[in-house]
């Protein structure tokens, strides 16, 4: 099974950017789509950003569209957030996480089997 540790997180003001980096180990990351998820304190968790396995193909959900690019590097078995633009309503606990199976990037948490432990991310005004 592959395993995921994310890093990037921290304190920025509001519209200054961050880049979250999740980075696999025990299987190559290629093998999975990979998506960003985050969960606020109070909050359900919810869908941030997925990626497909080549890199082709990225949804994100309406309130990121514009500010925020997931992307990944299969050689380096990292996957990327570049968050831009944050908000206030942006800070919260993100993880990456990794679908192994053949089907379209999903937005369902539940579809996905591998997750990081988290970072950080608070936005101050």
């Amino acid at each position: 099974q592959v395993q995921l540790v994310e890093s990037g997180g921290g304190l920025v003001q509001a519209g200054g950017s961050l880049r979250l980096s999740c980075e696999a180990s025990g299987r190559t990351l290629s093998g999975y789509i990979m998506g960003w998820f985050r969960q606020a304190p109070g909050k359900e968790r919810e869908f941030v950003a997925t990626i497909n396995r080549s890199g082709s193909v990225a949804i994100y959900v309406e309130s990121v569209k514009g500010r925020f690019t997931i992307s990944r590097d299969n050689a380096k078995n990292t996957a990327y957030l570049q968050m831009d633009s944050l908000k206030v309503e942006d800070t919260a606990d993100y993880y990456c996480a990794a679908d192994r199976a053949f089907r379209p990037p999903s937005t369902d948490w539940k579809n996905y089997d591998y997750w990081g432990q988290g970072t950080q991310v608070t936005v101050s005004s």
